[in-house]
């Protein structure tokens, strides 16, 4: 198994991927957008030339704060459960963190998400004892919603 970093030269990797790896079938198009963005990192797990695994995470700077990382997700395929993968994976991304200069790389999980809070401890994350709240944004449109210009003329 090898496990590392992509970089845009890359998108011909994300052809094979196990099923249960992202949450959607990973189209080409937008391997190309986010891997073109070296603010986006994407690290992966591959067996005999198929993804079984990924963590993606976002680098980001404030005018106020030194360079971070937010992890996005850690998906592994169901079938390699167990095998340390996500360890391996998030390690990548913490390591390539670390030798460009971040300050911080943060991570969110559901309460209840007992396999990946134990993952993000194993590799060394503290858990923040204050209680998040989530916000989220529906930004794309909803066809069902959807009104022409001529119908709210009337």
């Amino acid at each position: 198994m090898i496990v590392r970093l992509l970089s845009e030269q890359d998108a011909r990797v994300l052809e094979r991927v196990d099923d249960d790896v992202f949450d959607h079938r990973v189209r080409a198009d937008l391997v190309a957008k986010y891997l073109h963005d070296d603010r986006n990192l994407l690290a992966v797990a591959i067996q005999e030339g198929m993804v079984i695994g990924m963590a993606s995470a976002l680098l980001y700077l404030h005018p106020d704060k030194p360079l971070q990382m937010f992890i996005n997700e850690v998906g592994v395929a169901g079938r390699c459960h167990g095998r340390g993968i996500g360890k391996k994976l998030m390690n990548v991304l913490l390591d390539h963190g670390r030798s460009i200069g971040c300050a911080e790389a943060w991570v969110a999980t559901e309460e209840d998400n007992t396999a990946a809070r134990a993952l993000y401890t194993s590799v060394m994350g503290t858990e923040d004892a204050k209680r998040a709240v989530v916000y989220t944004w529906s930004l794309a449109p909803d066809p069902a919603r959807r009104e022409s210009p001529r119908n709210r003329e009337r």
